[in-house]
C-alpha cells in the first residue's frame, strides 16, 4: 500500500489520513492517476450522494464502504467519520462533483479533523470554477469565488451591492430555474460589465457565452437551460465610475482601447460597433468607451486651435 502519510511500512498510524479528493465534473477521463490511486487505498468514502459515488468507484473497478456526508447530514455523522480517522482508517472526502467544500460540505470536518491532530491531505483535481474562469477570457490576475448567491432577490442584491465595489472578476455559481432573475439583478447591481457563462462543463455540449451583462440577461430570457451554471463577472475596475479618476492599470487599457476604437471609426466602422469590439478585447465596458470616445472627441473639437 502507498498511501500517502500512511506509514504502512513503519506500522499502524495513531491517526488516518483525511485525503479531500476533487472528481470529475462530467468527463471521468479528468479523474487524476493520484485519485484514483487514494479511492483505491482508503478504508471509507464519505460522499454528498452514495449513489453517484458508488456509480464512480463502480466505473473505477472499487468497491469501498460509503457514509453519506452532505449539508444536512446530522453532526452524529461527523463524529462517525472522526471516529474512524482516529481508529487509524484513512478516508477519502468526495463531493459529488469537482472539488470538495467549493460550496460543498466538509469544512466543519475539516476543521475539526485538524484540531484533533489528523493529517488532511489535499489530492486536487476538476473544479468548475477553474474551468470556467480559465476559459471565460477575465482571467489573469486576482479572483474571487463567491458561489451561490442567495436565492431571496431582497438577500441577493444585497450581497451584490457589497460585492459591487470589487475590483476584480467574481466567480459565482446558479441554477438554471434562477439564472436569469440572478444575471438581471447583476446587471442592475453592477451595472453592464463583460461577462462569462459556462454551463455543461467538460461534457459533450459544453457551451460558453462571453459578452456583456446586459447580452447574457437577454439570452437567458428565454434559453432553456439544463444543469448549474458558472459565470465569471469582470470586477468594478473594468467600468470606472463616472467623474472618477481610474486606477492606472485600467487607464492604460482605456487609453489602448481607445486609439483602437478611433482607428476602427477613421476606417469607416461606427462608433457603437468600434467601442464593442475595443471592449471584448480589452476586457472593457463597451458602455464606458463609447462614452469617453465621445467625451474625447468633443474636447478636442472645443480645443483653441494655437
Amino acid at each position: 500500500m502507498n498511501h500517502e502519510g500512511n506509514a504502512a511500512a513503519q506500522g499502524k498510524a495513531v491517526h488516518g489520513t483525511l485525503f479531500i479528493v476533487s472528481t470529475p465534473i462530467g468527463n471521468l477521463e479528468d479523474l487524476s492517476a493520484r485519485a484514483r490511486r487514494i479511492l483505491a487505498e482508503v478504508d471509507l468514502v464519505a460522499c454528498e450522494d452514495t449513489r453517484r459515488t458508488k456509480a464512480l468507484l463502480a466505473h473505477l473497478g472499487l468497491r469501498k464502504p460509503l457514509v453519506s456526508y452532505h449539508k444536512d447530514s446530522p453532526r452524529r455523522r461527523e463524529e462517525e467519520i472522526l471516529r474512524a480517522l482516529h481508529a487509524g482508517k484513512h478516508v477519502a472526502l468526495v463531493s459529488d462533483a469537482g472539488t470538495p467544500l467549493l460550496q460543498d460540505p466538509g469544512s466543519e470536518l475539516v476543521r475539526r479533523a485538524l484540531a484533533e491532530g489528523v493529517r488532511v491531505v489535499p489530492v486536487p483535481g476538476p473544479s468548475a470554477a477553474l474551468a470556467a474562469w480559465v476559459a471565460s477570457g477575465l482571467a489573469g490576475g486576482p479572483f474571487l469565488f463567491y458561489g451561490f448567491l442567495p436565492r431571496r432577490k431582497g438577500e441577493r442584491r444585497r450581497v451584490l451591492t457589497a460585492l459591487r465595489d470589487f475590483p476584480y472578476p467574481i466567480i459565482f455559481y446558479e441554477a438554471p430555474h434562477r439564472l436569469h432573475a440572478t444575471i438581471a439583478d447583476l446587471l442592475d447591481v453592477f451595472g453592464d460589465r463583460p461577462a462569462s457563462l459556462a454551463r455543461e462543463l467538460t461534457k459533450l455540449h459544453e457551451e460558453f457565452r462571453r459578452g456583456s451583462l446586459e447580452e447574457l440577461a437577454r439570452w437567458a430570457e428565454t434559453a432553456s437551460v439544463r444543469g448549474e451554471v458558472t459565470l465569471v463577472v469582470a470586477g468594478a475596475a473594468e467600468e470606472v465610475p463616472r467623474g472618477e479618476e481610474p486606477r492606472p492599470r485600467v487607464e492604460e487599457r482605456l487609453a489602448e482601447a481607445l486609439a483602437c476604437v478611433e482607428r476602427r471609426t477613421k476606417e469607416g466602422m461606427g462608433a457603437k460597433d468600434a467601442a464593442k469590439e475595443a471592449a471584448e478585447r480589452f476586457s472593457l465596458s463597451a458602455r464606458e468607451l463609447y462614452r469617453r470616445f465621445h467625451e474625447k472627441g468633443k474636447g478636442e473639437r472645443e480645443s483653441p486651435v494655437s
